[in-house]
């Protein structure tokens, strides 16, 4: 036997999709194309490459001049870091209770980011000044942490979407109070598709300080970023990366797939794609009788209430997750690769399951 035989093979049908996250999509051709062409040769290590070098300058025609990103392993990772990076050690972060930072990321952002977070219930997953005051007092209580950030997602958790001027209201007030805003942005690009705007424009040019930017829901193989949009704001973040190991040695690999997406229109594509199947899904659940929508579907996610026993039975034909399993709560989520067919043959199959 050749010892540098290899034996690779396929695993899995490629032709099967679910609609349990859009974290289950493969990357993007375009991305694993640039995958390729950053290979080979040597380059230099921990971003000082050639490809982390000119995605700054891409970063900075969607961002504004004074933009920095800073390429990291994962979500979760660059929410840790963005956060640390604007706050003290005895900070705290008013964030709302179904924030991804709160529910899915295994307590890192108190564990490994060292600070307290302040949530707030809400209806839509989505804060207002008013609810940012319930948590926003007891700066000068040293026995209460001290809360210095507000942290928002665009999209949220439910799938619902901020307009620019509610952000504004956010940053105006909270900048008011002394404390910064991050912004997480795993889907920052369907938020810009369904608004129908430039990522700007309800980021840095209404009062953002640090942004989480994802690249993973929307095509890359793997990489998200924290983007600085306002310097003064931030502390140490590069050595802050490296000690929440968020470092990449190959950075450039990291870097070049944020390149893809957005140097050009790519991101948005991928975007309006997700968005535009989860408007098909909704649709077509609106017309199936017993199942109820619970909140608008302004990005790519559809949550929906349906009998228990359906859901099981739906689950052992397509990949989805409860939400809330005890109110029969489920997540229903498209991706850049979702295709009508999929759509249509899922709606018609909770037809069936709901008529058994």
């Amino acid at each position: 036997m050749n010892p540098a035989r290899t034996d690779a093979r396929r695993h899995h049908d490629p032709d099967v999709r679910g609609f349990a996250s859009d974290n289950y999509a493969g990357a993007h051709p375009e991305v694993l194309a640039a995958l390729a062409l950053a290979n080979g040769g040597h380059q230099v290590a921990y971003g000082e490459d050639a490809y982390t070098e000119n995605l700054q300058r891409v970063v900075r025609s969607h961002f504004g001049a004074t933009a920095e990103a800073f390429p990291v392993f994962n979500g979760t990772g660059a929410n840790v870091v963005a956060l640390q990076a604007v706050t003290d050690r005895w900070g705290a972060v008013i964030c709302a209770e179904s924030a991804h930072i709160n529910v899915d990321e295994c307590g890192a952002p108190e564990r490994v980011g060292g600070l307290k977070l302040l949530t707030v219930p809400t209806p839509d997953g989505k804060l207002t000044p008013e609810l940012i005051d319930r948590q926003a007092y007891g700066w000068d209580d040293e026995h209460r942490a001290m809360p210095q950030v507000v942290s928002i997602a665009q999209a949220t958790e439910l799938g619902t979407v901020y307009t620019p001027d509610e952000i504004r209201a956010i940053c105006e007030h909270a900048h008011a109070r002394g404390m910064k805003v991050h912004l997480d942005g795993s889907r920052l690009a369907n938020a810009a598709a369904t608004l129908d705007v430039p990522m700007r424009t309800f980021t840095n040019a209404v009062g953002v300080d640090i942004l989480s930017l994802g690249g993973t829901k929307n095509g890359a193989l793997f990489g998200e970023a924290v983007v600085v949009l306002n310097q003064d704001a931030v502390s140490h973040l590069k050595h802050l990366r490296k000690l929440s190991m968020q470092l990449a040695s190959k950075m450039r690999f990291v870097s070049v797939q944020l390149e893809a997406l957005l140097a050009r229109d790519l991101w948005l594509r991928n975007a309006r794609h997700a968005n535009e199947m989860a408007q098909r899904l909704a649709e077509g659940v609106r017309a199936v009788h017993g199942v109820e929508i619970l909140h608008p579907v302004q990005a790519n996610a559809v949550f929906a209430r349906l009998p228990h026993d359906v859901s099981e039975r739906l689950q052992k034909r397509f990949r989805f997750y409860f939400w809330d399993e005890a109110a029969g709560d489920v997540r229903w989520m498209c991706a850049f690769d979702t295709t009508e067919e999929d759509v249509d043959t899922f709606v018609a199959a909770l037809k069936e399951e709901m008529a058994r």
